[in-house]
């Protein structure tokens, strides 16, 4: 088993989980959620997926929980996408990051208008 492999699979089951989100998962409570990563076990038995989701703290919270209750469906599409030996067990996992980066931009625009307030008086 190489290190190439496992990098290939798991781009592949970064694609396949996006599909399944987007395309076969119908409960209306999951908002608008983007697969940033997907790492996988040397072998090949357990995945992180790791998710960004938009929204409010509540819809956020409300669309992890869904997410987490659908790991075991998520598994069965991934195991009918993906022939492996073993379909990995599906672990959700937040990334903040856009969150993060969506902050920063906020506070330097805070700076920005205010330097330029400043400089206007």
């Amino acid at each position: 088993m190489t290190s190439t492999r496992l990098e290939r699979v798991q781009r592949q089951l970064l694609r396949e989980t996006s599909v399944v989100l987007k395309e076969e998962m119908k409960d209306p409570r999951i908002g608008f959620v983007t697969v940033t990563e997907a790492q996988l076990s040397p072998d090949f038995r357990h995945a992180k997926i790791f998710v960004s989701i938009l929204g409010s703290r509540d819809e956020q919270e409300e669309t992890f929980q869904v997410l987490q209750k659908a790991s075991g469906f998520v598994r069965a599409q991934i195991g009918q996408r993906i022939r492996l030996r073993y379909t990995p067990e599906i672990t959700f996992m937040r990334d903040d990051s856009i969150e993060h980066v969506d902050r920063i931009f906020r506070i330097m625009n805070e700076i920005k208008t205010k330097e330029s307030h400043n400089n206007a008086s």
